[in-house]
C-alpha cells in the first residue's frame, strides 16, 4: 500500500530555487504563518487592514502587567482567526513576558490534522526587531 505525499505549502517569504517556488510542510507553513501574523501591522496589507498584531511596537511600550494582559488576548483572537482550521483553537496558548528592553512571546497549539503540539517562542530585542526565537 502506497503511502500519500505530505501536502507541501508556499513557504513565507516568498522565493524561487532552482526547482522553482520553496515549499514547506504544514508545520513550517504554520510557524511561517504566526511569524506573518506577529510582525505584520495592522492595516498594512491592502485588502486585510486587521490582519496582524505588530509586536514589534510592544519593545517601546511601558513594561507592565497590563500591557502583557492586552497583548495575549489581542493576540489570541488574532491567531486563532489567522489559524483557523490549521490549529486546533482549544490549544491555543499565548504568554507574553516583559522583561527590561525584550519582550518574550511563547505561542503552544496543537496541529488540528496531525494531534502534534507544537511551541513557538519569539525574542523581540531592543530595536524591536526580532533578536532571536525557538522553535519546537
Amino acid at each position: 500500500m502506497a503511502t500519500l505525499p505530505s501536502p507541501r505549502f508556499l513557504a513565507f517569504p516568498f522565493r524561487i530555487g532552482t526547482s522553482g517556488a520553496a515549499t514547506a510542510d504544514r508545520s513550517q507553513h504554520v510557524r511561517q504563518q504566526i511569524e506573518q501574523v506577529l510582525f505584520t501591522n495592522p492595516g498594512e496589507r491592502v485588502f486585510r487592514a486587521e490582519f496582524g498584531a505588530g509586536v514589534q511596537a510592544l519593545v517601546f511600550e511601558p513594561n507592565d502587567s497590563a500591557l502583557a494582559a492586552v497583548t495575549k488576548k489581542r493576540l489570541l483572537s488574532t491567531l486563532a482567526e489567522a489559524l483557523a482550521g490549521e490549529v486546533d483553537p482549544r490549544t491555543l496558548t499565548v504568554d507574553v513576558v516583559s522583561e527590561e528592553e525584550k519582550v518574550f512571546i511563547v505561542i503552544t497549539y496543537t496541529l488540528a490534522t496531525l494531534g502534534h503540539t507544537e511551541r513557538q517562542q519569539i525574542l523581540l530585542g531592543t530595536a524591536g526587531t526580532p533578536a532571536g526565537g525557538a522553535h519546537g
